[in-house]
């Protein structure tokens, strides 16, 4: 198939998708109970009708329902995603400073997650059935049963209240004013708890699905053959085995990709991470809609794109399989 062709099919399926996601969080939003004029007017200790009434003629939020819809599509075909109310900024601005934060800790959550569980699962099964299996497949079955919020809170306890290790919470030390270098390091230290509390549950998704697929992929014919035919040890695994043992796992990244960000939000407001979960947790309370609509709408591209790296990175573990 033409890569143009490509293109445009993976273009229209993202415009699809996108608009869909749009009209559906739109409606479902609106169907909550309160906005943001009844926040800000309860912040404010005034909510006499009349300034109600006058916050609401503001925000437009006192016009038909189909009318606020149809100028909300006009504004994302214009890829104006509105006004924060509460922030009193474009929702596009507010969302461009959040997302480098939330890639961030996705990338680095997520690298956490495959390295570590093939790694942990390709080590039980070439062990299977021997006290490094036991183990290794008892660990990841902890981690895949214990609760996100209940690992952040016990690596705090342990590596920034009793160890004094690492920082508890936040991106980087604001008053010590770190330059090159010394921030990166910096970033890097607030990175690691919640990085590694994103990414041990699907470490354990990861490293139980790879021991079994290893597993499996050794019985195979072609293993055996290789095998027989003399090729050594570490081109069996690396070459035959692992390569065929990866599809499985790639393909559940793409599936949890989406999870991956449902779990951001928790993970980011037990660490006051400075993210778009943090954000979206914040617009929820507050009612406001035209970031939450925002963040949600950029949420689910982020979700299309890394599927369609997904996929990328799939023709080439397997070369039967086109990228159309």
């Amino acid at each position: 198939m033409k890569i143009g062709n490509v293109v445009v099919r993976r273009l229209l399926q993202l415009v699809s998708v996108a608009l869909g996601v749009a009209v559906i969080n739109f409606f479902l939003l609106r169907l909550a109970p309160g906005d943001a004029a009844q926040v800000l007017a309860g912040e404010a200790g005034a909510a006499t009708p009349e300034y109600m009434a006058a916050l609401r003629a503001q925000f437009g939020l006192d016009q038909p329902l189909l009318v606020q819809f149809w100028k909300y599509i006009l504004n994302l075909a214009h890829f104006n995603l509105g006004y924060s109310f509460r922030h009193g900024m474009p929702v596009a601005q507010l969302i461009g400073e959040r997302v480098p934060a939330t890639l961030l800790l996705m990338g680095a959550s997520i690298l956490f997650a495959v390295v570590a569980g093939a790694t942990l699962g390709a080590i039980a099964a070439y062990r299977a059935g021997k006290i490094a299996d036991v183990v290794i497949s008892t660990l990841a079955l902890v981690f895949f049963a214990t609760p996100l919020f209940w690992i952040g809170l016990m690596l705090v306890v342990v590596f920034s209240v009793w160890l004094d290790w690492l920082p508890v919470g936040g991106m980087f030390t604001i008053e010590a004013g770190y330059t090159g270098w010394a921030r990166i390091v910096d970033v890097a230290r607030h990175l690691v708890l919640p990085a590694v509390t994103l990414g041990l549950f699907y470490m354990a998704v990861y490293t139980r699905l790879m021991r079994a697929t290893m597993v499996e992929v050794r019985r195979q014919d072609f293993v055996r053959t290789a095998v027989a035919k003399g090729a050594r040890p570490p081109r069996v695994l690396f070459a035959h085995v692992l390569r065929n043992a990866l599809l499985p796992l790639v393909t559940m990244l793409g599936v949890q990709v989406s999870s991956i960000i449902g779990g951001a939000v928790l993970v980011e407001t037990v660490f006051s991470w400075p993210g778009l979960g943090r954000l979206a947790f914040e617009a929820l309370f507050q009612r406001d809609f035209n970031l939450l609509l925002g963040i949600l709408l950029c949420s689910s591209i982020v979700v299309i794109v890394v599927n369609w790296v997904v996929d990328f990175v799939y023709t080439r573990l397997d070369p039967r399989i086109r990228f159309a």
